[in-house]
C-alpha cells in the first residue's frame, strides 16, 4: 500500500512536471528581459567611452580605475537600504526609480565638466543599478515556482547578454561623433526601461509592498536566511565565480594574452565575443539542465568547467588557449549565474528583497577586491602564480557545492 502510494506521488510529480516544462512562461519574465536587454544595451555602449572620457581630464590609470571601482563600491553600500526599499515599497516602484536614477545620472556624466563630477555622477548611477538588480531579481524570484526557475532566470540572463553583445558595437561608432554620446543614447534607453517597467508589470501581481506586519513565514530576514546553508554556499560561490569572471578574465587575462601570449587586441575582442556566443548559446540549455537535474548538478558542472577554464590559462603557450579558456568561462559562467540565482529562489522565493540584496553584495563584493588583490599579486610576482592563486581559491567552489542540498523542491518528490 505505501509503496503504491509514492509510486502514484512520483507519477503525479512527473506530470507536473512536464505539465510545467511545455507551458510558456509568465508575462512578467519576459517584461524584465527587456527591460534587461535595454540596460545591458546601454551599459554596453558606455564601457568602452568611460576610461577614454575620464582620459580627457588629464588624470592618471589609477584615477580611471577609481571611476569604475566608484560604481561598484555604491552598488555593494547600498545593497541593503535598496532590499529594504523594495520591503516598504514594492518591486515595481524601486526598479522605476533606480531606472531613472541611473538614467540621469549617465545624462548628467555626459555633460561632466571635471573629473570629480563624472565620479561622482558614476557613483550615483551605482545607486540606482542596485535598486534596480535588486528588485529584478526579487521579482524573477517572486512570480514563478520550483519547476521553471532555471529557464527563467536563463531568459532573464539571456535578455542581458543579448544587449551585452550589441551594445560594444553601437557604442564605438557613436564614440565617433563625440565620447559624451553614449552616456546621452545610454539615458534614453534607461529611460524606455523605466517605461517599460511601469507600465507593463503587473502591480497588482508583483508591485505590492511586503508589510512588515505579515506573518514571518512570508518575509525572510537577514538572521534567518544567515542560518541557512545553501544561503551562505550561494554567497560564496557568486563572491568566487565574479573574482574569476570580473577579476582575472577581465582585468589581468586581456594583459596575459597580450604580453605572453602574443596576441593581438583583435584576438583578446574576439575571445570576450566568443565567451558571450558560448554563454548566449549555454544558456538555452542551462535553465532546462538546472530545472530537471537540480541546482546542485548546475553548480558543480559550472564549477568544473570554471576550474578546467584557468588551469587551461596556467598551462597556456600559445593565444588558442586563450579562446578555449574563454569558451568555458562562458560555459561555466553560465551554469554558475543560473544555478545560484534560481537556488535562492528556490529558497525564498523573492521573500524578503535585504535577503536578496545581501545575495547580490556577495558578488558586487568579488568585482572591488579581486582586480586589485590580483594586480598587486601580477606586480609582485607575475602571472601564472596570480592564476594559480585563483584557481586555489575557486576549488573551494567543487566543495561547497558537493555539500549542498538539492533546494528544487520537485526535484526532491521524483
Amino acid at each position: 500500500m505505501l509503496g503504491t502510494k509514492l509510486q502514484k506521488k512520483k507519477l503525479r510529480a512527473r506530470r507536473l512536471l512536464k505539465k510545467n516544462s511545455n507551458s510558456l512562461l509568465p508575462r512578467e519574465v519576459y517584461v524584465l528581459s527587456v527591460v534587461a536587454f535595454f540596460v545591458a544595451l546601454g551599459y554596453g555602449m558606455i564601457i568602452p567611452a568611460i576610461p577614454l572620457f575620464a582620459k580627457t581630464f588629464q588624470v592618471n590609470n589609477a584615477q580611471i580605475g577609481a571611476i569604475i571601482s566608484a560604481f561598484a563600491l555604491a552598488r555593494f553600500a547600498m545593497g541593503l537600504p535598496a532590499g529594504k526599499l523594495i520591503d516598504i515599497f514594492g518591486e515595481r516602484r524601486v526598479q522605476t526609480a533606480g531606472l531613472l536614477l541611473v538614467a540621469v545620472s549617465t545624462f548628467a556624466s555626459g555633460l561632466a565638466m571635471s573629473y570629480w563630477q563624472l565620479l561622482t555622477y558614476r557613483a550615483l548611477g551605482g545607486i540606482g543599478s542596485v535598486m534596480f538588480s535588486v528588485s529584478a531579481s526579487s521579482l524573477l524570484m517572486r512570480s514563478v515556482d520550483d519547476s521553471i526557475r532555471g529557464r527563467v532566470q536563463s531568459t532573464y540572463n539571456g535578455g542581458f547578454l543579448i544587449g551585452a553583445v550589441a551594445g560594444p558595437a553601437f557604442g564605438g561608432i557613436l564614440s565617433v561623433i563625440s565620447l559624451r554620446v553614449p552616456f546621452f543614447v545610454y539615458a534614453f534607453t534607461l529611460v524606455i526601461g523605466a517605461f517599460v517597467t511601469s507600465f507593463f508589470l503587473s502591480e497588482k501581481r508583483l508591485g505590492r509592498s511586503i508589510k512588515n506586519i505579515q506573518d514571518p513565514e512570508d518575509r525572510i530576514l537577514i538572521k534567518d536566511a544567515l542560518k541557512s546553508y545553501p544561503f551562505l554556499a550561494a554567497m560564496a560561490i557568486s563572491f568566487l565565480a565574479n573574482w574569476v569572471l570580473f577579476g582575472m578574465r577581465n582585468t589581468i587575462l586581456p594583459l596575459f594574452a597580450e604580453e605572453n601570449l602574443g596576441s593581438s587586441n583583435s584576438t583578446i575582442c574576439l575571445g570576450f565575443t566568443v565567451a558571450a556566443i558560448v554563454q548566449g548559446i549555454a544558456l538555452v540549455y542551462v535553465g532546462k539542465i538546472s530545472d530537471f537535474r537540480g541546482r546542485k548538478f548546475a553548480l558543480m558542472l559550472g564549477s568544473f568547467v570554471m576550474l578546467t577554464g584557468i588551469a587551461t590559462i596556467i598551462i597556456s603557450q600559445h593565444w588558442w588557449y586563450y579562446i578555449l579558456a574563454m569558451v568555458l568561462f562562458g560555459i561555466g559562467g553560465a551554469f554558475e549565474g543560473v544555478g545560484a540565482s534560481a537556488l535562492i529562489g528556490d529558497l525564498f522565493g523573492g521573500k524578503g528583497g535585504r535577503v536578496i540584496a545581501l545575495f547580490q553584495m556577495a558578488g558586487d563584493l568579488g568585482n572591488i577586491i579581486s582586480p586589485v588583490l590580483l594586480g598587486w599579486l601580477v606586480d609582485a610576482h607575475s602571472y601564472r602564480p596570480a592564476f594559480i592563486a585563483t584557481a586555489a581559491v575557486f576549488s573551494l567552489t567543487l566543495l561547497l557545492s558537493a555539500k549542498m542540498p538539492e533546494t528544487r523542491k520537485l526535484n526532491q518528490q521524483n
